[in-house]
């Protein structure tokens, strides 16, 4: 099995064209990337490679979420996954080491979502139904969607063949 974690970065500064990648993160956004990190945590979401954007407010979405993990896995800063499309980043993912299981991608909406949604299985359950259904109508900053693959190798990764395991954000952390 391969396990693929999908986080989008946190709540960053307004918006500026000229200026994207340097965008940093807010307060919340920190926090938000805190708490993402315990939860990952607590649950067993601990990845052993991060794929992550250069951009500023991805590099500082793990700087928060990573020493809540209480691990060290290897982590790679890639230009090419700056605001990268569902397809690049697929094709980073499926050239990962296959001693890896369990992989973290930290990237930007739109290729974020994107990706996510292409690669979930049809629901088989009630309850994968509506985890699957929240991640069709929204995918916030400092979401975490868990995706799981019945597959031995990253190369074997392919659309609509992954379980979405679970699907959280810090709104719904706030509220417990």
């Amino acid at each position: 099995m391969r396990r693929l974690l999908v986080l989008r970065h946190a709540k960053a500064g307004p918006h500026d064209e000229k200026h994207d990648r340097e965008r940093r993160l807010i307060e919340r956004g920190a926090s938000d990337s805190a708490l993402i990190g315990r939860l990952m945590r607590e649950k067993g979401y601990v990845p052993e490679l991060v794929l992550c954007s250069s951009a500023a407010r991805t590099r500082e979405t793990w700087e928060h979420t990573g020493p809540e993990l209480h691990a060290k896995p290897e982590t790679k800063f890639l230009d090419s996954l700056y605001d990268a499309s569902a397809g690049t980043i697929l094709n980073c993912v499926q050239r990962a080491n296959d001693a890896v299981t369990t992989l973290l991608y930290i990237g930007h909406n739109p290729g974020l979502e994107q990706l996510a949604r292409m690669l979930v299985r049809e629901p088989a359950s009630k309850d994968e139904r509506r985890t699957v259904a929240a991640l069709m109508s929204k995918y916030p900053t400092a979401a975490l969607s868990v995706i799981d693959f019945p597959v031995d190798r990253w190369s074997e990764i392919a659309p609509g063949e992954g379980m979405l395991a679970d699907l959280v954000t810090p709104a719904d952390l706030k509220s417990k």
